[in-house]
């Protein structure tokens, strides 16, 4: 019986050890958006600590100021749940190579000074030297896993904030597609928007891979507290929108091309978070967040600055509702997923804090079709 426990533990504590490091592998290794439903815990545990700590009624100036802690806190704690899953593992390998015969306080010793190569405690067996190679192995392994992991995800979210603060110059800020038009409108620049949508396909087509391949990056909030890259990308997408369906210029094939890399990469990064969405929606069967009398507030508006508009304003509707339809439901949720700072037509349609299933504790499919419900 005695037998049969040890090689129990050890089998269990074997599997613990490789489970640790798939998971470590898939998230930081594996070039593609695979789920680890370790890192998924950790990160459901720690964002339930940041909106305790935020409370239900934080202005959005705490909110940003303590969930800005969020992503780097809960990828050192992933780190630190790596280390200590190996290390009680461990423990149970050292147990049964030895037998039994070894304490509690020996095997946490000798667990201790292997996965942190402090080299003061040590076997005289060699299954258990062996096992101490492994572990220290192993313990420096996920440390630099995580030192080379780091100066990726930096660039990459080095190279998205340069992007969104260059945004604020054409699109104001908070950023909106209908302040980027008027401003082109103004500066008599209409025709140099081509190289707006070329350099932004481009961005669509970065954060499409870096967001799916790093989703920790995803919760990095800008360093700007009125900055964001969902709100950034929701202004992209509706100006290019306006200016293909309402603005009376020549046709823009690079400006549809953007849309649709944009929704694209917010529907791949809204697979990963396993956010509910139709994958091929059509206007009006499915409606959008953005009211017909905001529409039409916005074309005044671009009137009134001189854009050349399509006489047509209820195919201009129709034809802007059609783009739009594309990225209304990810966008909205991707702005309340990241608690993004209000902007026009994206976190400002009432998902503040959406938690899509892969954070719950329990996945409801249904619960985002049910908070987004159009305005009238």
């Amino acid at each position: 019986m005695v037998v049969f426990v040890r090689v129990l533990v050890f089998a269990a504590a074997v599997a613990g050890v490789i489970l640790t490091l798939g998971a470590a592998l898939r998230t930081v290794v594996l070039p593609r958006g695979v789920p680890s439903r370790l890192a998924r815990v950790v990160f459901i545990m720690t964002r339930r600590f940041f909106r305790l700590w935020a409370g239900p009624r934080a202005s959005f100036e705490r909110r940003d100021r303590i969930m800005a802690l969020y992503g780097p806190v809960a990828l050192f704690a992933l780190l630190v749940t790596w280390v200590s899953l190996v290390f009680v593992c461990y423990m149970g390998i050292y147990w049964t190579l030895g037998h039994g015969a070894l304490s509690s306080r020996d095997v946490f010793t000798i667990s201790g000074s292997a996965i942190f190569t402090l080299g003061f405690a040590t076997t005289k067996d060699l299954p258990s030297i062996a096992a101490v190679f492994s572990e220290a192995s192993l313990g420096l392994g996920l440390l630099a896993l995580l030192i080379t992991y780091l100066p990726s995800l930096y660039g990459s979210f080095s190279r998205r904030e340069a992007a969104v603060t260059a945004l604020e110059v054409r699109a104001g800020s908070p950023p909106s597609g209908v302040a980027m038009i008027e401003r082109f409108t103004l500066l008599e620049r209409l025709d140099q928007l081509t190289g707006i949508w070329t350099r932004w396909e481009d961005w669509f087509v970065e954060i499409e891979e870096t967001h799916t391949s790093f989703p920790a990056l995803t919760f990095f909030r800008s360093p700007q507290p009125d900055h964001s890259w969902v709100t950034a990308a929701g202004a992209v997408l509706d100006g290019a929108a306006i200016a293909v369906s309402s603005v009376d210029i020549p046709r823009d094939v690079q400006a549809e091309i953007c849309i649709r890399a944009g929704y694209l990469a917010l529907r791949r990064i809204a697979d990963f978070f396993r956010i509910h969405y139709h994958p091929d929606p059509t206007f009006p069967e499915s409606p959008i967040m953005v009211a017909r009398s905001e529409f039409d507030q916005a074309l005044d508006r671009l009137a009134a600055a001189g854009t050349p508009l399509k006489p047509d304003r209820d195919q201009a509707w129709v034809d802007f509702a059609g783009w739009r339809v594309n990225y209304d439901t990810v966008l909205i949720a991707l702005a309340g997923l990241t608690m993004a700072p209000m902007a026009p037509w994206s976190s400002d349609r009432g998902l503040i804090d959406y938690v899509p299933p892969i954070l719950r504790a329990k996945a409801r499919s249904k619960a985002l079709t049910h908070s987004l419900m159009p305005p009238d």
